[in-house]
C-alpha cells in the first residue's frame, strides 16, 4: 500500500507525488534560471555575494528583489529598497486568502507555508482540482521552489560578471510562460474568471510604461472586483 503524504501539521493526504513533482519541476527549472539571473545582476551592479543570497532566503519574493535591488544600484537606501519591496509583496496577501487551507493548521506549518507564498505556488496550488491535491501542491511546489531560487541566486552570485549581460538569453520571459500554463485551466472552465483576468490584465499592460516593475501585478488584482460583483448579483 502506498504511503500517505503528510504535510508538516501530520494530516495524511494520498494524493499520487509522482504527477505534482513532474509538473513542479516545470516551475523550479523557470525559478532557478530566473535566480541566477538575480543573483548577477546584483553583484555585477556592485553588490557582495552575501546580499541578494541572504536577501532571498529571508525576503524570498522575485520581483520584490529585483525592485529592491534596483533601487539599491540606482543609488536608493535601504529604506527605500525594503519600502519598494513591500510595496510589492502586498498582493501576496490577497493570495494567502486562496491557499490558506492548504498551508495546515498547526503555527508552525502557517508560519513556515506564509513564507512560500508566492506567485507560481498559488497558482499551483489552486489548479488542482480537491483540497488533498491542493495541499500537496502547495507544499511540494513551494519546497522544491525556494530550494532552487535560492540555489540559483547564490550561483549567478558566484558567477558574476561571467554571464555576461543577462536580458539577453530571454530569462524575463521564463516565468510568465509558466504562469500562464498554470492559470489556462482555470481560465477554461470559469467565465468569470476569465473575465477577471482580461480585466486585470489590461490593467497592468495600461500602467506598465507609467510605473515600477511588480505593481503592474499588484494593480491587476483590481479585476478581482468583477468577480466580487458577480457573487453580490448572485
Amino acid at each position: 500500500m502506498r504511503s500517505p503524504l503528510r504535510t508538516p501539521d501530520s494530516v495524511p493526504m494520498m494524493a499520487p507525488l509522482a504527477p505534482l513533482v513532474r509538473d513542479a519541476s516545470l516551475v523550479w527549472l523557470a525559478s532557478g534560471v530566473v535566480g541566477v539571473s538575480f543573483g548577477a545582476i546584483a553583484v555585477t551592479g556592485g553588490l557582495p555575494v552575501w546580499v541578494p543570497v541572504v536577501m532571498s532566503l529571508v525576503v524570498y519574493a522575485g520581483s520584490a528583489q529585483f525592485s529592491a535591488v534596483g533601487v539599491l544600484l540606482a543609488g536608493g537606501g535601504p529604506i527605500a529598497a525594503a519600502a519598494t519591496g513591500l510595496l510589492l509583496n502586498t498582493r501576496t496577501a490577497a493570495f494567502s486568502l486562496g491557499v490558506a487551507d492548504s498551508l495546515g493548521k498547526g503555527r508552525l506549518a502557517r508560519f513556515l507555508g506564509a513564507h512560500l507564498v508566492t506567485d507560481e505556488t498559488v497558482a499551483f496550488a489552486l489548479a488542482q482540482p480537491d483540497p488533498d491535491r491542493r495541499r500537496a501542491a502547495f507544499w511540494i511546489s513551494g519546497l522544491g521552489l525556494f530550494a532552487v531560487w535560492n540555489a540559483g541566486v547564490l550561483a549567478g552570485a558566484l558567477a558574476g560578471t561571467a554571464l555576461g549581460d543577462t536580458g539577453r538569453y530571454g530569462l524575463d520571459a521564463a516565468f510568465p510562460a509558466v504562469l500562464v500554463a498554470l492559470v489556462l485551466p482555470a481560465l477554461h472552465e470559469d467565465p468569470a474568471v476569465r473575465r477577471c483576468a482580461l480585466l486585470g490584465a489590461a490593467i497592468a499592460l495600461a500602467v506598465t510604461p507609467a510605473v515600477p516593475a511588480g505593481v503592474p501585478v499588484l494593480l491587476a488584482l483590481a479585476g478581482l472586483a468583477l468577480y466580487g460583483r458577480r457573487e453580490r448579483a448572485a
